[in-house]
């Protein structure tokens, strides 16, 4: 055999082992050719033939980066070729491939775009997803308006005690700046300011017959009734409240001072 079939068996430790196998070459071949004495080894071929060995060339050839970009970018063309690809090693290219967030950006409308994709989005995913795209105040807005037009979401929102009081105090303070923006502006704003003392004085008088008629309807119903501890408890809540709101209509009759403080605001709020 030639010097360099016997040096590279030569790499074989054990002496016996190394003659053995010098003298019997693989099965059906007369004597030991370079690549298969360097299969019998572990090295590198020159000719690979075995799924492996192609794999290792592969590797090999494309160490550099620019050909590995290519190899790979005509590997992902062909379809038989990625649907060997584990899910994982699929999860992990898509991540790479869109670190770019331009990229990303781009891709991201057309995968929301596809139901299969998005129903295995879980909740809490989905939530994520949905808060990072309305960070902007006017897309928030948007979105909020379309979610709350439908029952089912309006309903299930306003049984949030933050996001109702949110809304009520939107439409306060909405209601506040239109009022202020129509004294402000509007030559007529004077005269309706001394109807609406007029009116103001209607309603408070207005609210306060109504809750003792409602409270003399109601009350009499509970004789002989015993209520629950946390009926009990609800029910003292809320003439707490009664009370504490009492005072502030006092307060606001005697010296016209209408400011809540915070722990009547806490309190009129039901926290």
């Amino acid at each position: 055999m030639s010097f360099t079939i016997h040096r590279i068996l030569g790499s074989i430790e054990d002496e016996q082992e190394r003659f053995t196998a010098i003298l019997t070459p693989p099965e059906g071949q007369a004597r030991w050719s370079v690549d298969s004495a360097r299969r019998r080894v572990g090295w590198k071929v020159d000719h690979p033939v075995t799924a492996a060995e192609k794999v290792s060339a592969i590797h090999e050839l494309a160490r550099d980066e620019q050909v590995a970009a290519t190899v790979t970018s005509d590997f992902l063309r062909r379809p038989a070729v990625v649907s060997q690809v584990a899910p994982e090693d699929r999860i992990r290219a898509a991540e790479e491939l869109v670190r770019d967030d331009r990229v990303a950006a781009a891709v991201a409308p057309d995968v929301l775009r596809r139901p299969t994709v998005v129903s295995q989005v879980t909740p809490e995913q989905r939530t994520r997803v949905v808060e990072e795209l309305t960070r902007d105040e006017t897309v928030a807005a948007t979105v909020t308006a379309g979610l709350l037009r439908r029952p089912d979401v309006a309903f299930r929102a306003m049984s949030d005690d933050t996001a109702r009081h949110q809304v009520n105090h939107a439409q306060v303070e909405r209601g506040r700046q239109a009022r202020e923006n129509f004294e402000r502006t509007s030559p007529a704003a004077p005269a309706v300011k001394r109807i609406d003392r007029t009116v103001e004085f209607l309603d408070l008088i207005t609210a306060c017959h109504s809750f003792v008629a409602a409270s003399g309807r109601t009350v009499p119903a509970l004789r002989d009734r015993q209520l629950s501890d946390d009926e009990k408890a609800i029910v003292h809540e809320n003439v707490a409240r009664v009370r504490a709101t009492l005072d502030w209509i006092e307060t606001a009759v005697d010296t016209g001072k209408v400011d809540v403080d915070g722990e009547l605001a806490r309190l009129l709020q039901g926290e």
